[in-house]
C-alpha cells in the first residue's frame, strides 16, 4: 500500500472530524491457495495476504461515541453508541467495524468510542476476504490505540466473533488469522484447530510462474443460507462418526467413515471433501517444502472437482474459468473462497499467462458471461499500522 493512500485517508478523516487521526492502519484481503471448508471443521488451510487492503484513519473517543464512514459507500458519518451495540441488530456496512467494537467491548476491553474513517482497495464480494480486512484494520488499530496487548491471532479471533455472533455470519477463522498474521513472499500453513502457523516460502516469480487472480463478477453472501447448510450438515457427520470434528477422520480412514454414513449421500460428500482437502493442504505443503511447486497445480485442479462435485459451492463461472485454464496450458486452477461465485485462481507459467487470460476472457464472452477481472496475486504483508 502506497504511502500516498494512507496520506488520502488520513486527510478525508480530517475532513470529515476535524482533526487529524491518531494514526492509519492496513489489512489486506487474501486468496487461499488451498483447504476450502475445512476452517470450521477444524482443518487445515492455507491462504496468503493480498496486495489489496482495507485502510482505517482511527482516533480514540472517551464519550462512548462511535463515528463511522467509508469511502466506498455512499453516505454520511454514521454515529451509533458503543453502550447500544447489540447483535444481528445491522444490516449495513457499519455491522464489520461496529462488531468489532462490540466483541472487543465484550471481551473485557475498554474501548471506549472511536472516529473511524475506512477506504478499501479488496473486491467486494469477490471471495478476498473484503468483510475480514475491514474487521481486522479496526481491530489492530483500537489495539494499539487502547494498548490492549493483543496479538494477531487473538485478534483474529475476536473478529471471527464479530462476524458469527454480530454480523450473524457462521465463518471460520481463516480469513480474519491469514489478514491479520501473512507475511510477505509467503503462505501461511495454518492448523484451525489449535492456530499454530508456519509460513512456508511462496515466491513464484523467482520459479517464472505466475498465480491469476480470476473475479467471476458473481457476487456471493455467505450469511444467506448455503454457507450455513454446508457447516451444518459438516457437524452433522461429525456427530454421526463420534468426532469433535472432521478433522479427527484420517484420510486412511476415509472409506470405513463413509460406510459408517450409511446412505446419507449429502453428508456422505461433504464428509469426502473436507478429509479430503484436509488431505491435500498437506501435499502441497510437502512440495513447496521439497521445491517441488510446479506439482502442486494438479492438486489445486483436483481441490476444484471436489468442491464442485463433493461439497457443491461452485457455479458456471467458476467451472468455465478452471475449465477454459487448464485447457490453455495452466498448471492448475480452482475455485477459492466460499463459493456461490467470487473468485478462482489460475497457477501458470510466466510465458503463458496472456494466452491463459485471453482464453478465459474469450469463454466468458462466448458463455454470454460477464467479463471477468485478471491479476495477478502476489503475497503480501499481513495487518500493519502504516502512519
Amino acid at each position: 500500500m502506497s504511502v500516498e493512500t494512507a496520506a488520502a485517508v488520513a486527510e478525508r478523516f480530517k475532513e470529515l472530524y476535524g482533526a487529524e487521526p491518531e494514526g492509519v492502519w492496513a489489512a489486506p484481503g487474501r486468496v487461499n491457495l488451498i483447504g476450502e471448508h475445512t476452517d470450521y471443521n477444524d482443518g487445515f488451510v492455507m491462504p496468503f495476504a493480498l496486495p489489496h487492503t482495507a485502510v482505517a484513519a482511527v482516533s480514540r473517543r472517551e464519550d462512548g461515541v462511535l463515528r463511522l464512514h467509508s469511502a466506498d459507500v455512499e453516505g454520511d458519518v454514521v454515529e451509533l453508541r458503543v453502550d447500544d451495540l447489540v447483535p444481528e441488530s445491522d444490516r449495513n456496512w457499519t455491522a464489520y467495524p461496529s462488531g468489532v467494537v462490540w466483541a472487543l467491548r465484550e471481551a473485557g476491553h475498554a474501548v471506549t468510542g472511536a472516529d473511524i474513517h475506512l477506504s478499501s482497495t479488496v473486491p467486494a464480494g469477490a471471495g478476498l476476504s473484503s468483510s475480514a480486512a475491514l474487521e481486522v484494520v479496526v481491530a489492530l488499530a483500537l489495539n494499539d490505540l487502547y494498548d490492549l496487548g493483543q496479538k494477531g491471532w487473538q485478534l483474529a479471533r475476536l473478529c471471527q466473533r464479530a462476524e458469527n455472533v454480530y454480523v450473524g455470519a457462521p465463518v471460520g477463522i481463516m480469513d480474519q488469522t491469514a489478514s491479520a498474521c501473512c507475511e510477505t513472499g509467503h503462505a501461511l500453513f495454518l492448523d484451525t484447530r489449535d492456530l499454530s502457523q508456519k509460513q512456508i516460502p511462496f515466491d513464484l516469480a523467482a520459479e517464472g510462474m505466475r498465480l491469476l487472480v480470476v473475479d467471476t463478477q458473481v457476487k456471493h453472501s455467505h450469511s444467506e443460507g448455503e454457507y450455513g447448510k454446508r457447516r451444518a450438515g459438516c457437524e452433522k457427520g461429525a456427530a454421526l462418526l463420534g468426532v469433535d470434528a472432521l478433522r479427527d477422520i484420517a484420510y486412511d480412514d476415509l472409506d470405513a467413515a463413509l460406510a459408517r454414513l450409511g446412505d446419507d449421500e449429502e453428508v456422505r460428500r461433504l464428509v469426502r471433501h473436507v478429509v479430503t482437502e484436509d488431505q491435500r493442504v498437506e501435499r502441497v505443503v510437502s512440495l513447496l517444502e521439497s521445491g517441488e511447486t510446479r506439482a502442486i497445480g494438479p492438486v489445486l485442479s483436483e481441490g476444484h472437482a471436489s468442491l464442485r462435485d463433493d461439497f457443491q459451492v461452485s457455479c458456471p463461472e467458476l467451472d468455465l474459468v478452471v475449465e477454459a485454464a487448464n485447457a490453455a496450458g495452466a498448471l492448475g486452477a480452482r475455485m477459492t473462497g466460499g463459493g456461490f461465485g467470487g473468485s478462482a485462481i489460475v497457477l501458470a507459467e510466466a510465458a503463458d499467462v496472456e494466452t491463459i487470460t485471453k482464453a478465459v476472457e474469450e469463454a466468458f464472452a462466448s458463455a454470454g458471461f460477464t467479463a471477468p477481472r485478471v491479476f495477478e496475486a502476489v503475497p503480501a504483508a499481513g495487518a500493519r499500522r502504516v502512519r
